[in-house]
């Protein structure tokens, strides 16, 4: 049988192929995964939430690192701080991307921006004014007996102004709450290697920057138009964990987009204040109505349950226990005008301690975290339309006729149900009574109560001439 020459050329080319294959695709070898998290609006408990148990995820699936993509005009204090423990204390790289083009990351965002292991930027947006907002509302006034503070230049020309040249707070709570941000933020820049004469300026004087700047500043590290333009430019940089150096390797990654869940969804929607203030009405309103009509038991239900998901949700929120009180003592006066009429007055009090420790109830000046002046006056119109019906109520009550008891019985007609001269039978308001007259009476005979003794009605007949004097 005749064989094919065997081509030595082509089977070294096989076996060197071969040879090769194993270290261009390894066996069991995973993409690095990217975890990237949209941190958009304002900052509070959800937002909290959502990020550090995401952080967590992200350590316990082995990532790469944590990209969060912002978009924020601020927020919470309490929830932002939350959010810097995580990162800080995270044993995942946290990359901290004001993007796309037209965000920004003001307020509590810089903050978070100081304190991401990396900090970037897409080209068209912009950070700083990072002044709390409880105290930045107008401009700090100077201390009594203090120099005017000079004209400083714009922020750019000299982002680290000395701070004796800007006007001083006012008060000793705002340099109180001034000073502890200041400490807070040139603690992060410090920590990240950052400019902290800015983040203080930023804080003082609610400074902003632009992309550009900032990078030239020293306040970012990169600026990236896009996640993948990000991506490579992080390849190869070297970050400092809690556990110490890592280098990034994201030349080939999977980026694994991390929505929100149940949970960070359902906190969002009851830590809306107009939402947490509902839930605290509709409870309050609930209890008060299964009180009115006990054993209903649908009141009574469906308000303990919105009372502790208000109470849940306000707890979570800056509240004004002033406020809260005052809202209390409200509704107090408007049920005890239901309990004892007192023609308005204590329903007049208790409408305006509610409404106005309603607009008091949020110890915040943060845009995003204010009750609707139209869900107040709805709930205060409503409180008073009920005052109002319990006087009207009350003043029909008073001039209404008797129509039970022992005053209706007396004066009130009976029929006989039976012939009798001392004691028998009549029938009054559908029921039969025992009664006793001095005059013989007929079956028939209308009969008119005298006095009642007892179970025994004294009975005397009706007379012509008791019928007109009643008519007149």
């Amino acid at each position: 049988m005749n064989r094919r020459p065997i081509d030595r050329g082509r089977v070294a080319v096989l076996a060197l192929l071969l040879a090769l294959l194993p270290a261009s695709t390894p066996v069991g070898a995973e993409t690095a995964l990217v975890h990237l998290l949209a941190l958009e609006g304002a900052i509070g408990p959800a937002s909290s939430d959502h990020v550090t148990r995401n952080i967590e995820f992200a350590e316990t699936e082995g990532a790469e690192l944590f990209l969060i993509r912002m978009d924020t005009p601020g927020g919470l204090d309490a929830s932002m701080r939350e959010m810097i423990k995580a990162i800080l204390d995270a044993e995942v790289p946290v990359v901290t991307w004001v993007g796309p083009n037209g965000s920004r990351a003001a307020s509590a965002g810089t903050y978070i921006l100081y304190a991401s292991h990396v900090a970037a930027m897409a080209p068209a947006t912009n950070l700083g004014a990072a002044t709390p907002v409880a105290i930045g509302g107008g401009s700090p006034l100077p201390l009594p007996g203090a120099e005017p503070a000079p004209e400083r230049p714009a922020p750019e020309d000299d982002p680290a102004e000395d701070a004796d040249t800007v006007p001083a707070p006012a008060t000793a709570m705002e340099r109180k709450v001034i000073n502890d941000a200041v400490a807070y933020i040139r603690g992060l820049a410090t920590l990240r290697g950052r400019n902290a004469d800015w983040a203080e300026a930023a804080v003082r004087r609610a400074e902003s920057l632009s992309a550009p700047r900032a990078l030239e500043l020293g306040v970012i590290d990169l600026i990236a138009a896009d996640v993948p333009a990000l991506l490579a430019a992080l390849d190869g940089r070297e970050v400092v964990l809690a556990s110490g150096p890592r280098t990034l390797s994201t030349a080939n990654v999977r980026l694994v987009e991390i929505e929100p869940d149940w949970r960070s969804e359902f906190l969002a929607l009851i830590t809306d204040p107009n939402i947490a203030y509902i839930l605290l009405m509709l409870g309050i309103y609930g209890l008060i109505l299964e009180f009115y009509n006990p054993g209903v038991g649908i009141p009574g239900i469906t308000g303990v349950i919105c009372l502790l998901l208000g109470a849940y949700a306000l707890q979570m929120l800056p509240i004004s226990y002033a406020g809260l009180g005052l809202i209390v003592v409200g509704i107090g006066l408007m049920i005890a005008e239901a309990f004892s009429p007192s023609f308005g007055v204590l329903g007049i009090g208790g409408a305006v301690a509610f409404v106005v420790g309603s607009v008091l109830l949020l110890d915040t000046d943060l845009p995003a975290y204010q009750l609707s002046i139209p869900i107040i006056a709805a709930f205060a119109a409503a409180s008073g339309l009920v005052c109002i019906g319990t006087v009207v109520l009350a003043v029909r009550a008073r001039e209404a006729h008797v129509v039970s008891g022992r005053e209706a019985i007396v004066g009130g007609e009976a029929v006989a149900l039976e012939d009798f001269d001392g004691s028998g039978l009549v029938r009054l308001a559908g029921e039969h009574w025992q009664a006793h007259g001095t005059e013989p009476v007929a079956r028939g005979d209308r009969l008119r109560v005298v006095a009642l003794d007892g179970l025994v009605v004294e009975v005397a007949p009706v007379r012509p001439d008791d019928e007109r004097s009643r008519a007149d």
